[in-house]
């Protein structure tokens, strides 16, 4: 077995063949172990038949997360949230981009955006909102290939130094939790 180079003078050289001798070994970061999200990382682009905004509206509103069906477009927790209650508002067609939405669509992802905001802020009293669609992969969409608006709520005390100092998100409500409340809320008809 090699090793990975010579230490100081008189020290052991570090092994960098072996990865079980590197287990342990302390650093800066904490690990949040998140092997869900090995689909994102194997394939960026999923294309419509692995598109998870394809694939949601096929499942059950719990399953699926959805918290609200439209004619056009559909109103789902994200999975990965930056904050509870981080809705995304996708049309059921698969496109990509703003402007290859039709008018129907843009005008009820426009309406179910307000609807969300009116809900989220009913069942979470927040104090703003960011808003917002990242279109195309090199401005940050992690589906690229699937149109979607986020709603993010935000509250006066919800930036600190957790993510930045521990590399971790806190979230203080459960996936599920959140989806029914919204749902619950939401207007019928």
């Amino acid at each position: 077995m090699g090793d990975g180079g010579a230490g100081a003078a008189g020290e052991e050289p570090v092994r960098v063949d072996d990865p079980s001798y590197l287990v342990g070994v302390p650093d800066e970061f904490q690990r949040l172990w998140t092997p869900h999200r090995m689909v994102y990382i194997q394939q960026a682009d999923p294309g419509h038949e692995g598109c998870p905004f394809c694939v949601a509206p096929t499942l059950s509103d719990e399953d699926a997360l959805i918290v609200a069906r439209g004619e056009h477009a559909f109103a789902l927790l994200n999975l990965f949230p930056y904050n509870s209650g981080h809705l995304l508002v996708c049309p059921y067609r698969h496109i990509a981009l703003y402007d290859e939405a039709t008018p129907e669509e843009v005008a009820e992802i426009g309406s179910m955006t307000q609807t969300a905001m009116r809900v989220i802020r009913e069942v979470s009293h927040n104090d703003g909102f960011n808003i917002g669609m990242n279109q195309g992969a090199i401005a940050g969409a992690g589906i690229a290939s699937h149109l979607h608006q986020h709603i993010v709520p935000r509250w006066a005390q919800d930036a600190n130094f957790f993510p930045i100092i521990a590399k971790t998100k806190a979230l203080p409500q459960l996936l599920g939790e959140v989806r029914a409340a919204l749902a619950e809320a939401w207007p019928k008809g």
